[in-house]
């Protein structure tokens, strides 16, 4: 029987591209987003693909059971290989303007879902004494605060902090858990909309383009596989090197004098 892969946020974005990638290699997917109609496209993609199947799962990710619901059904279908948590939401929001609803929605989908869902998977291939990897999608906003995404890049922060954990406990169980934070990605998504303004500030890499959803999908399927079965614990930064450094601060001597010796630095 071929591997099966659990893919949230597939409906669209890095999520389907994961998606596609994973259908390449002949998996059963079960694919999982909000979106019925986005989700629908992407398993017949998903088919044409390669898959072995590719079954589309409506979920709330952000109520309480439904990381619950979603492993219980796709476990139904087949035992899972492969978990990869995509789904996610970036609302600017002024921090004056925080209120306890804006916060909890975010966190609820960015952060909890993903830990309720890493622990229902680790439960059933305990269970069923199984390994499994899962691949949660972090952010650069991890590191980085930005202007009115103070909820978001916290959910990140904690979703790397949760990898972590997850990796320790769920190690002695051939369970391995890392994570791939992108860089800008151009995903045109209805969802999680930005402007060409905040695009054109937030992209600009070492590597001198904006990433597109199969240059993380790529990283997603190898830290999955076989070729990283010693890795857990750890974030992977796909981002075209802009994590190395501040991309567009000026020389701190002027252009026309030489560099200062470094023996009177």
């Amino acid at each position: 029987m071929s591997r099966h892969a659990v893919i949230t946020g597939a409906g669209s974005g890095i999520g389907r591209q994961v998606a596609k990638r994973f259908a390449g290699l002949g998996y059963r997917l079960t694919l999982v987003d909000i979106d019925a109609g986005s989700l629908a496209s992407t398993a017949g993609a998903c088919r044409e693909a390669g898959a072995e199947d590719a079954h589309a799962l409506v979920v709330d990710l952000a109520a309480p059971s439904g990381p619950e619901e979603m492993l219980t059904e796709a476990w139904e279908t087949a035992a899972v290989d492969v978990l990869v948590n995509s789904a996610g939401i970036y609302p600017a929001t002024p921090f004056l303007s925080l209120d306890a609803d804006t916060w909890d929605a975010v966190q609820n989908l960015n952060t909890r879902a993903p830990l309720l869902a890493t622990v229902a998977l680790a439960r059933r291939a305990i269970d069923a004494g199984r390994g499994a990897s899962v691949v949660n999608i972090s952010s650069g906003a991890a590191l980085r605060a930005r202007p009115g995404a103070a909820p978001y890049s916290t959910s990140k922060a904690a979703l790397e902090m949760a990898t972590r954990a997850s990796a320790l406990e769920l190690g002695q169980y051939g369970i391995r858990v890392n994570a791939v934070a992108p860089g800008f990605v151009t995903v045109n998504s209805s969802a999680n909309p930005v402007t060409e303004e905040y695009a054109t500030a937030v992209s600009g890499n070492p590597l001198g383009r904006r990433g597109e959803p199969d240059d993380i999908a790529r990283a997603v399927v190898w830290l999955a596989g076989g070729e990283a079965e010693w890795i857990t614990g750890e974030t992977l930064r796909v981002d075209g090197g802009s994590s190395a450094g501040a991309m567009n601060l000026p020389l701190h001597w002027a252009t026309n004098k030489a560099a200062p010796d470094a023996a009177a630095i």
